[in-house]
């Protein structure tokens, strides 16, 4: 996995180290408990995988400029927020295997710095002069929002669909990573066929990431050495799951799935879930998925990035999403 970062950095390694300190800038405080936490937050910064993907977008289009750099902190502080607001909607004491912020602090505080971190967001958009920017990253806002509410009135539906599993994807994880790729476009004045090309891909990427994370739930976690489960316990279905309650139509299957939706399952009714997803081929059928998507993406890399630095960063940046393991 580090070789592939390595890859993916190699040719943004100066502009990646340019938006960490802009971003760091921007997520900060003179002093004070709201410090406290911006501080906490910063530390806890991951793989900066869509600001790397901002500016790999933004290098096979054109040159990486200062409206770049402003896009991708804005877009990044946006994400920040929403997490910050959806661990607290899900009552989530850990994100990534570290306290969230609303379990270190409580959750009024987390609420207000999350609205902290939005305002930041939407000022430093406002800083490109890009009314086409600001207006796409506004509506993000909402797309995100709106994803996050179909997502829980999706978990408790009688509705078990493979359509309803990517529609909460393509609102979610998929908008993120659109979102990428679109304002590095934008923010290089790419022309409108350039920017909805990498728009597509973005979207390609997100999915295969978002099912990618849903897999995880199915195997041994390091922390308790057997499947999490913690999608169900959230009342989620992934599509793993899907495909084989759809498959079976088999009425106790479906009943057992329904219990998991409705938040009626006990842990014997999850584990039965998870190992009847396992026994019927429902990994194969989400990676089968993932590399259906994987051929997509690679016909955007190999049609429309010619150069070579970033035609490889942006394989490799694909290859991680679909193989990546944690």
């Amino acid at each position: 996995m580090n070789d592939f970062l390595s890859i993916i950095r190699q040719p943004i390694e100066t502009e990646l180290q340019q938006f960490v300190e802009l971003f760091n800038q921007s997520l900060s405080h003179a002093d004070g408990t709201l410090e406290q936490v911006l501080n906490y937050i910063r530390q806890r910064a991951g793989k900066r995988m869509r600001p790397m993907l901002i500016l790999l977008t933004a290098k096979a289009l054109g040159s990486v400029t200062n409206v770049t750099h402003l896009s991708g902190v804005a877009l990044e502080l946006l994400h920040t927020a929403s997490l910050v607001h959806d661990d607290i909607v899900d009552e989530a004491s850990e994100r990534r295997g570290q306290p969230s912020v609303n379990a270190v602090y409580d959750n009024r505080i987390a609420v207000l710095v999350g609205d902290y971190i939005l305002s930041t967001a939407l000022l430093s958009v406002c800083q490109t002069t890009r009314l086409d920017i600001v207006r796409y990253l506004s509506a993000l806002g909402q797309t995100l929002s709106n994803g996050e509410i179909l997502q829980l009135t999706s978990n408790g539906s009688e509705q078990i669909s493979e359509q309803a599993y990517y529609d909460v994807i393509r609102q979610k994880t998929a908008a993120l990573f659109e979102a990428c790729c679109t304002m590095g476009a934008m923010s290089v004045g790419a022309s409108d066929d350039d920017v909805k090309a990498a728009a597509q891909f973005g979207q390609t990427l997100g999915t295969i990431f978002q099912i990618r994370d849903d897999i995880f739930d199915y195997f041994p976690s390091p922390q308790i050495g057997k499947p999490s489960g913690n999608d169900m316990l959230e009342g989620k279905l992934t599509l793993p799951a899907i495909h084989c309650v759809l498959e079976a139509n088999d009425p106790d299957i479906t009943a057992l799935a329904m219990r998991v939706k409705q938040h009626n399952a006990s842990q014997h009714d999850i584990r039965q879930l998870v190992n009847f997803t396992l026994d019927n081929g429902g990994i194969e059928y989400a990676e089968q998925q993932m590399h259906r998507l994987h051929a997509d993406a690679m016909k955007y890399i190999n049609e429309r990035v010619g150069q070579s630095d970033i035609n490889k960063a942006l394989t490799a940046y694909l290859n991680y999403c679909i193989q990546r393991n944690i």
